[in-house]
Order: C-alpha cells, then structure tokens, then sequence
C-alpha cells in the first residue's frame, strides 16, 4: 500500500495545510472554553463533516444538501484559520463565538446524518438490446411447373402473439441496501412488512422499481 503513495510537492502541501488548519481550529475551540479533549475532537469533527460531503458530492454534483454541508464546513475551517491569524483575541472571545463553538456538534451530527442517510438516486436502467438482423432470404431458382395446379389450401388462422415479457428494472446494490434500512425500520415501529407503495413513497422512486427491490428483500 504505501509503495502505491508517491511523495510529491501537493501531497507534502496538503499535510502542512491540514496539520495548520486542525491546530487552528483546536486554538479557537480552546479558547472558546473547550478544554482538553474537547478541544482536539472539534478538528475532527469539522474535517470529517467535510469529507463526507465531499464524497456525497462526487456521487450527487447537484445535491444542494451536500453543498450546503460542504460549504459550512469550509467556512468553519476558513473561519478559525483567519480568526486566529490576529483578527481575535483569544484572551477575550465573544459570547456570541462560544456559542457557535458550543452549539457545533449538534450541527454537524445532524448535516453527517443526513448526508449518510439520504437516498440516492437510482441508477438508469440500460437500454434494451437491439434486435438481431432477420436472416436473409435466398432466391431460388423457379421450378418448372409440372402436373396439374394445384388450388392453395385455406389459410390457417394466425395465433395470437404472446405479451412480451415485463422488463424487470436493475436495482443497484446500494439502493437495495437503504431499502432494507427502510423496510427494517417500518417492520420495527409497525410490525408487518412494507409494501411497494410504502416504499415508493419513503425513497421516492418509480412504482416498477419499488416494487422490484420488494421482491428482493421477502
């Protein structure tokens, strides 16, 4: 694994911004009344905040919930490197700073549960394949016509065609994962199990679809 990792000019960047930026944020927390421990875990909490919108975003570019995580996160990180670059007095905070510090974990608990918890959206299903080439028809020669002609037989009645069969949708594998989150928790507080139209309406998703995933989790 570590031979994989090449030692570069932006990787030893990235070291030295992320080892400054978690001690400025341990700076202003300990200064805001976050002594101790305390004030070692509100680096991490920003810094894993930002990850996991980070990675909600690689998956989702529009999901306006990942980028209003993600931007709240930069801005606390921002926030305490350019506090603490002179602009503050750490001896003296404002009441109105250490309540944002006191009150960060519960937001960040709470923008983490719903980046992880959120549904994602399934994945189209592809494209039916096109139909083989009808195999060509040879000529052949005319033959000649002998005996008497003979009268064509009566048409036989064509059978009706069979209905083509329902195309079952592809359910990715971490939509089906949520589902059986979903389908947990609804067996939990009711006690039967979720339909198609119960789980249609918690994931938001096509009625085939739904009831598709159903069938995988009886």
């Amino acid at each position: 694994m570590f031979r994989s990792i090449r030692i570069d000019a932006v990787l030893i960047q990235a070291v030295i911004a992320g080892a400054l930026s978690f001690a400025h944020l341990h700076d202003l927390a300990e200064a805001a009344g976050q002594s101790g421990w305390k004030a070692w875990a509100y680096p991490v909490s920003v810094d894993l905040l930002l990850v996991a919108a980070w990675r909600r975003l690689r998956g989702a570019r529009r999901d306006r919930s990942a980028w209003t995580w993600f931007v709240i996160a930069l801005v606390a990180s921002l926030g305490a490197n350019v506090a603490t670059a002179g602009l503050l007095d750490l001896a003296n905070v404002p009441a109105w700073l250490r309540i944002l510090v006191a009150g960060w974990p519960a937001l960040a608990f709470l923008g983490g549960t719903l980046l992880v918890h959120q549904p994602t959206e399934p994945a189209p299903a592809p494209a039916p394949a096109a139909s083989a080439d009808p195999a060509p028809v040879i000529d052949r020669p005319d033959v000649a016509d002998e005996g008497p002609e003979i009268a064509p037989a009566e048409p036989v009645p064509a059978l009706p065609e069979a209905p083509a069969p329902a195309t079952v949708p592809v359910v990715p594998p971490a939509l089906v994962d949520h589902a059986r989150k979903v389908a947990t928790e609804h067996r939990t507080r009711t006690g039967s199990d979720i339909d198609t139209a119960t789980l249609r309406a918690r994931l938001g998703i096509p009625e085939d679809l739904a009831g598709a995933i159903v069938a995988q989790l009886a």
